[in-house]
């Protein structure tokens, strides 16, 4: 991250830790978002004017996996429906208030709630209306623009010092306590990352995204944040690999304000090849390792396809890759540690 892009973060996440704080006042089911750095977990940079910002919701604690598989017969109004809502895609999931053992009673009304389910297009449309009227509150219109949208999502143009960076504000259920039913990871026999690592991955749980209509869209940011902490503890060059392929990505291959291959796309891809490689010998020479990298890049371009990590059955952040101008690698000059 260059320090243009660092110092964008800097800037976007204090305007959004005062208006988050503006909404929480106003609202207590929302969360300030902490004002913790560049390395911020709310905080997701997909381009260089491109974020993504969770903020967390408050008086929902004590999460299970619901047992029970309930239909349900509504449009987002509340109206009933003759024929039932199509059932959640893999990455996402239904939300029943009961679901915790301890709740606000906020999240039982009705601007929020449908016969007990917690309905993420309802959450965004009271979420929007206080961002609007928190811009004002706080001083703030000269600098945060609320986006017109086709669809709940929230997104604002936020005004910095190096550019106009588009934010999307995303409400998030935290779920510290479980790791999800769907997400059977990690696959059977894979000595990447270690045991140790999965255990400590998996015991920090994850998130739920209020990014559609009906459906809660799963999140494993902390997991992510875990493997790519300690990427490199055996000296390793994957974080190099990484650095370099997303500067490639913004420099040559996409670059522009709004990437068709995001930050997030390249961090699937490294931990795909770090599964298939897992060992130290493997990530030692830098030529060979960036190169297997891209490799791996190119072939999901290709076929406009890229798996998501952590769910077997669904596809990675967009549902398929467009086609950038990314042509096959050639081979590297081999250095002194090849063979």
């Amino acid at each position: 991250m260059g320090p243009g892009l660092e110092r964008s973060v800097e800037e976007v996440q204090k305007i959004i830790q005062q208006l988050t704080a503006e909404i929480s006042y106003k609202a207590v089911r929302f969360q300030a978002i902490s004002n913790s750095g560049i390395h911020n977990e709310n905080i997701k940079v997909l381009g260089p004017s491109q974020f993504l910002i969770t903020v967390p919701l408050r008086g929902l604690t004590g999460y299970r996996e619901s047992q029970v598989r309930h239909w349900r017969y509504y449009t987002v109004n509340g109206a009933k429906l003759l024929s039932s809502v199509r059932d959640p895609e893999e990455l996402h999931q239904w939300l029943e208030v009961e679901q915790f053992s301890k709740s606000l009673q906020q999240w039982h009304e009705e601007d929020v709630n449908i016969e007990g389910d917690l309905v993420p297009a309802k959450v965004l449309i009271v979420f929007r209306e206080l961002v609007e009227k928190s811009i004002v509150s706080c001083n703030l219109s000269s600098k945060v623009t609320v986006l017109e949208s086709f669809s709940s999502v929230v997104r604002v143009a936020v005004e910095t010092s190096e550019s106009q960076v588009e934010v999307e504000l995303v409400p998030a259920v935290e779920i510290p306590t479980c790791w999800p039913e769907k997400a059977r990871w990690p696959r059977c026999l894979k000595r990447w990352p270690s045991q140790e690592k999965v255990q400590c991955i998996k015991s920090l749980g994850f998130d739920l995204l209020a990014r559609s209509n009906y459906h809660w869209q799963l999140s494993f940011s902390r997991a992510e944040h875990i493997l790519m902490e300690g990427l490199d503890e055996d000296g390793g060059c994957r974080m190099k690999c990484f650095r370099v392929m997303r500067q490639m990505k913004e420099d040559v291959w996409c670059a522009g304000n709004k990437p068709v291959i995001t930050a997030y796309h390249l961090q699937t891809v490294l931990f795909w090849t770090c599964e298939k490689y897992p060992r130290t010998k493997d990530w030692r020479c830098f030529p060979e390792a960036f190169l297997r990298l891209i490799q791996k890049l190119h072939k999901c371009v290709s076929q406009h396809f890229l798996k998501h990590y952590f769910l077997k059955k669904h596809q990675s952040a967009a549902k398929v890759l467009p086609q950038p101008q990314v042509n096959p690698p050639a081979p590297l000059p081999t250095c002194g540690c090849c063979p």
